[in-house]
């Protein structure tokens, strides 16, 4: 469309038109994965379920963000939730740890209602020890948490997208509909009324070199972490339908190193204050997720895993490959000049 910026042309372009009656009876994943409560290792229950996804990828969307392609381009029924709580429940193992995703806000009435909220939680309270939702900031507010607080039998844990503390990173790179001023507010809210709260740092968004997007995320962990019970480092990972892939298939971007993970969590450590600091890198080692030369990927993402569950950040300092100096030299050179906004 003429006149129109890219980061709304992809946005128009990737939401699916909206799915018949009965099409989102089942999830769209679940499994189960490694993950610490304290000291604790544990495995978490981690379900995506199938609803309209965030109402910002209608509008603008997030320059790395292409879950919406995984929507139903409608708001889910109660009975489809209910039935893809049915089904999820079968999977269930009582791991201690739950996470519930929805490609946007579990607090937005148009993607999971009231009564389905309570619901789901009400579901895994007594047989999991924490359960993790997702929102954006304006949606994290003591109407929609308390009912939640109170029906489930354990921590609550409520995690927010920051991604970065920078105004300018999070509205012109990363496209945010909050300003970091927002998110940080709402981590205070959720610690307020005795839930947990956890904020996703994202390592690389599109304009920021090597360099400069270590630089954010160290920082944005210093200035996030008074706000936080947990810090997450992640790394962009190349999704379909998204700004950084029109930026990927031109070469004007190349994801994160594996380096900048493990720079970013070893100089953060020291600036984390009392909230945990982790990384678990999406498609790490593959082409379009975090990856360094292919011969040493493997042994570096054990080692981030590692250093994230223990908590003990100073065995990523004796990590080494040859390419550890290729990722130097490029720290500061690459190919930038594109649209923004």
């Amino acid at each position: 469309m003429k006149g129109e910026s890219l980061a709304r042309s992809v946005a128009r372009d990737r939401r699916p038109p909206p799915a018949p009656p009965g099409s989102a009876d089942r999830y769209v994943n679940a499994w189960a994965e490694d993950e610490a409560i304290g000291t604790e290792r544990v495995r978490a229950f981690v379900l995506i379920l199938k609803t309209r996804g965030c109402y910002w990828a209608d509008l603008k969307g997030c320059s790395m963000c292409g879950y919406s392609r995984d929507t139903l381009g409608r708001s889910a029924t109660p009975a489809e939730l209910a039935e893809q709580l049915r089904r999820a429940l079968e999977r269930y193992r009582d791991e201690p740890y739950v996470k519930v995703y929805t490609s946007g806000s579990f607090l937005d009435d148009r993607e999971v209602d009231a009564e389905s909220r309570l619901a789901l939680v009400s579901a895994f309270s007594g047989r999991a020890r924490r359960f993790l939702l997702e929102t954006l900031p304006e949606f994290a507010t003591p109407e929609r948490l308390s009912p939640l607080r109170e029906a489930f039998r354990g921590e609550l844990e409520v995690a927010l997208g920051l991604e970065s503390t920078d105004p300018t990173v999070l509205g012109r790179f990363v496209h945010k509909s909050a300003s970091p001023a927002e998110y940080l507010d709402a981590g205070d809210r959720v610690r307020s009324l005795g839930l947990r709260s956890k904020a996703y740092l994202l390592l690389k968004p599109p304009y920021l070199t090597e360099t400069e997007s270590v630089e954010d995320v160290v920082r944005s962990v210093e200035e996030a972490a008074p706000h936080f019970d947990t810090l997450s480092v992640n790394p962009v990972h190349i999704q379909n339908g998204t700004v950084v892939e029109w930026l990927y298939h031109r070469g004007r971007y190349r994801p994160p190193w594996l380096w900048s993970v493990v720079e970013s969590l070893s100089r953060g450590a020291s600036k984390r204050g009392a909230a945990r600091l982790v990384s678990f890198p999406t498609a790490g080692g593959l082409p379009r997720g975090p990856h360094n030369c292919g011969e040493c990927d493997r042994g570096v993402l054990a080692a981030i895993e590692e250093a994230s569950l223990s908590q003990q950040f100073a065995p990523l300092e004796t990590l080494d490959c040859a390419c550890r100096g290729t990722w130097r030299d490029a720290g500061l050179r690459e190919p930038l000049g594109v649209e923004v906004g």
